[in-house]
C-alpha cells in the first residue's frame, strides 16, 4: 500500500463545473448541483491507493486508476500534438503498474513511472476528465421547451444575406439551434439552389435513399405517407436507419391552398417529464431495443432498411437523453421483448405519447417561401396539418457530426 501524499496547490480546476444549461422557465435537469471541482479549495489532497491515485478538493473526490493515468499521458513520445492522436500502444501497457514518484509542481500532478518515464498532467484537465463529475455533468447545454416557453423566449431568425456572410450570424443561428434544437433561416431565395448553398453553410448534405436535394409534392412518387396530403403525427425521421439522421432541413417553395402547418415538439421536454413523473417508465423505454422498418416497392424504389434501439437513448454515465427515436408509422413489429414485458413497454409509450401530444406542448408554424427550418432530428419532433392544393417542399438531411464540429469551431 502507498503512502498519503499532501500538498497545496492553487485552485485551477474552474471549467470542470457542471452547466445547468437550463433556466428558470423550465424543466430542471435531474444533475442540477454545480460541482465546481476544486475551484473553491486552496489545498488538494492527494492519496496512492493499491490501484488507483485519489484526488480530493472543493469537497469532490476523484479517483485516476493508473492504468488510465499512463494511457492517458500527454508527453511527446505518447501522445502527438499536433494530430492530436495517441501514440502509446495501450496493449502494451503492465495492467499492474504503479508510478515510482509522485508530485505536485506548478499545478500539475507530476508521476515517474518504472524506466523513468515523466507523465504530467494539469489538475484542471484531471477534474474535467474525472467520472465523479462527469457523471454530474451534462454533455450539451439545452433549454427544454414547450410552446410558451419556446414563444417567450423571442428568438429571432438568422437573416440569408448576413446568414451566408457572417460568421457572427451563423454562431447566433448554432447557439439557438444546439439550445433548442429548431432554428430558421428568413429571406432564402424559394428555389432548390438557393437551399442547398443556406444548408451547407452549416453542414454536410447526408445523401440517402430520398437522394441528395429532395423536392417533392404530395404525388405519392415514394412509398411514404409525407407525399400526400395527409396529416402526420408528430415523428423523428428515418428512425429506420441504424443511425437516424442528425438534422431535417424544410423549405416551403410553394403553396397554393390552405393548411399544412408544421407542428414541433421538444422530445426532450416529453422525456425529461416523463422521468419525473414515472422513472420506472422512462427508464424502460432507455433500455428496450425497438425494431423500425421502411418497406418501399415502387416501379422505381425498391427499398427495406431496419433500424434497432430504444425510444429514448441515454448516456449511461449521467442518464442523459440524447437520443429520441419515436414513429408510430415506422416501428415494425414488436419481437424484440419478451412477452411479460410488453405491457410494461405499451404503458411507458404511451405515457409518452400523451406527454408528446398535450396542446401546451405543440409548436405550430406555418412554412412559407423563403423561411427554411432545421430540426434536430434526434430531438425535436416534426409533423404537419392536412393540406389542400399545390404544396412544394425541398430539404435534406444534414451530418449531425459537421454541424457540432462547426459549433466547436466558433467556440459554441
Amino acid at each position: 500500500m502507498f503512502g498519503t501524499l499532501r500538498r497545496t496547490v492553487r485552485p485551477a480546476l474552474e471549467q470542470a463545473q457542471l452547466l445547468s444549461g437550463l433556466r428558470k422557465a423550465q424543466i430542471p435537469w435531474r444533475h442540477k448541483t454545480h460541482i465546481r471541482a476544486c475551484a473553491a479549495a486552496s489545498s488538494a489532497t492527494f492519496r496512492l491507493h493499491e490501484d488507483c491515485l485519489e484526488l480530493s478538493c472543493g469537497g469532490t473526490s476523484m479517483r485516476f486508476n493508473y492504468v488510465w493515468l499512463r494511457d492517458h499521458c500527454r508527453s511527446a513520445s505518447s501522445y502527438n500534438s499536433s494530430t492530436n492522436q495517441r501514440n502509446l500502444d495501450t496493449g502494451s501497457i503492465d495492467l499492474t503498474i504503479r508510478p515510482e514518484r509522485t508530485t505536485v509542481e506548478d499545478g500539475q500532478l507530476v508521476l515517474t513511472w518504472s524506466g523513468g518515464h515523466i507523465s504530467k498532467y494539469s489538475l484542471s484537465w484531471l477534474a474535467e476528465n474525472c467520472y465523479e463529475v462527469k457523471k454530474q455533468s451534462t454533455e450539451q447545454q439545452r433549454i427544454l421547451w414547450n410552446s410558451d416557453i419556446y414563444k417567450n423566449a423571442n428568438i429571432t431568425a438568422a437573416k440569408w444575406d448576413k446568414f451566408m456572410s457572417c460568421d457572427d450570424e451563423l454562431k447566433k443561428f448554432l447557439q439557438n439551434y444546439l439550445l433548442y434544437g429548431i432554428a430558421f433561416v428568413d429571406d432564402v431565395p424559394a428555389t432548390v439552389e438557393a437551399t442547398e448553398a443556406v444548408t451547407q453553410r452549416v453542414s454536410l448534405i447526408r445523401e440517402t435513399t430520398y437522394g441528395r436535394m429532395w423536392c417533392f409534392t404530395s404525388d405519392f412518387s415514394r412509398g411514404d405517407t409525407a407525399y400526400s396530403q395527409l396529416a402526420l403525427d408528430r415523428h423523428t425521421d428515418t428512425s429506420y436507419f441504424q443511425e437516424p439522421c442528425g438534422i431535417q432541413v424544410f423549405h416551403c417553395l410553394r403553396h397554393e391552398g390552405t393548411g399544412g402547418k408544421t407542428l414541433l415538439v421538444d422530445g426532450f421536454y416529453a422525456a425529461e417529464k416523463l422521468r419525473q413523473e414515472s422513472p420506472e417508465n422512462f427508464e424502460l423505454l432507455t433500455r428496450v431495443p425497438i425494431r423500425h422498418e421502411y418497406l418501399e416497392n415502387t416501379d422505381s424504389h425498391q427499398n427495406r432498411m431496419t433500424g434497432i434501439g430504444p425510444v429514448l437513448n441515454v448516456y449511461p454515465w449521467n442518464n442523459e437523453v440524447y437520443l429520441i427515436r419515436y414513429n408510430n408509422y415506422d416501428r415494425s413489429v414488436i419481437n424484440t421483448i419478451p412477452h411479460d414485458t410488453v405491457r410494461r413497454w405499451y404503458v411507458a409509450h404511451r405515457e409518452l405519447t400523451t406527454e408528446l401530444r398535450r396542446p401546451e406542448n405543440e409548436l405550430w408554424i406555418k412554412l412559407t417561401p423563403g423561411k427554411v427550418i432545421f430540426i434536430d432530428n434526434w430531438r425535436v419532433l416534426h409533423g404537419r396539418d392536412s393540406f389542400t392544393g399545390l404544396r412544394q417542399l425541398c430539404g435534406c438531411y444534414l451530418t449531425r457530426d459537421d454541424v457540432l464540429s462547426t459549433a466547436h469551431r466558433l467556440g459554441l
